[in-house]
């Protein structure tokens, strides 16, 4: 027997309308949706976080990397050139940094961010030694000191022997033996003081580059002593190549004075020094942290549900 409420709602008693199960289905829809939005959300954040791990661990290499090139670059604008490569890639790094801390911490992986604090620290000591190197590197003094030594320090000595080489004693029976011995001993003075300029050049020890130069002193005390002592010995037309001897051994000495001044700064020195050591010990540490986060991230999979 079909009862009234079939009759007037045209289905059977008890029967739920279809309307309602559309709402639940819309409901279930919607929340399923919500948790796939919230899924895809923390995946790109995930996605994200690894890209700026992988970047900072590319940028702090390549800093390190072009830091040692100005140390070891052999002109001043290569070393420039390198300088401004390490600045680059160090503030690349750093604004991975920037951007990659809110990255975890909205991930809310705790883990990972004391990771990245670590390195921050690590990376703050980092930089200001790395400043220190290029600021050093960029000065090339020894390279500089090197350069003169070998060019117009070489051509003044040169210059020297080849002026004494050509003058004539008075009396050569019995005054040419003096003239050539004083002479032997004013050359061999000047190439002393030549050829401890590299050993000064490349010394780092204040200590020794002090008693190297009083080395230096004392020859040039000796070349000057002989060529005065030449002057009375050596013929009229001699005296025109003493005098060339003598502005040669101004010039010589002039240019050694600018030497030893650039070597006693010795910024390629120390600055290769620092990248030998300080450097390395802060660079492994560094690069062992940005290791552990990249693993750590990558170990990261498919996010939880609420």
């Amino acid at each position: 027997m079909v009862s009234k409420a079939t009759i007037i709602s045209g289905r059977p008693s008890g029967q739920r309308p279809a309307a309602h199960f559309s709402w639940i289905a819309v409901v279930m829809l919607s929340v399923v949706a919500s948790a796939c939005g919230d899924v895809n959300a923390a995946l790109e954040r995930l996605s994200e976080a690894r890209r700026l791990s992988a970047d900072l661990h590319v940028q702090f290499v390549k800093a390190a990397g072009a830091t040692d090139r100005a140390v070891m670059a052999d002109t001043d604008a290569a070393s420039v050139d390198f300088a401004r490569e390490a600045e680059e890639a160090t503030q690349a790094a750093q604004h991975d940094v920037d951007a990659l801390g809110p990255a975890l911490q909205a991930l809310k992986y705790a883990d990972e961010t004391r990771i990245l604090q670590q390195f921050v620290g690590q990376f703050g000591r980092y930089q200001e030694l790395e400043r220190r190197i290029l600021d050093l590197a960029v000065q090339n003094t020894n390279l500089k000191a090197q350069r003169l030594s070998f060019g117009p320090a070489a051509d003044a000595a040169d210059a020297f022997a080849a002026a004494l080489d050509v003058v004539t004693p008075t009396n050569p029976t019995a005054t040419g033996w003096s003239v050539a011995a004083l002479s032997a001993r004013a050359v061999a003075a000047v190439r002393e003081i030549q050829t401890l300029q590299a050993p000064h050049i490349a010394d780092p020890d204040d200590a020794d580059m002090s008693k190297i130069e009083a080395r230096m002193a004392g020859s040039e005390v000796e070349a000057r002593s002989a060529l005065k002592s030449l002057a009375p010995l050596v013929t009229t037309d001699s005296r025109s190549h003493l005098s060339a001897a003598s502005a040669a051994l101004d010039t010589f000495m002039s240019v050694n004075a600018q030497i030893v001044g650039l070597s006693r700064k010795n910024t390629n020195v120390r600055s290769l020094a620092l990248s030998l050591d300080e450097k390395r010990q802060l660079t492994a540490p560094c690069d062992e942290s940005l290791r552990t986060l990249e693993n750590a991230l990558m170990k990261r999979g498919y996010p939880r549900g609420r």
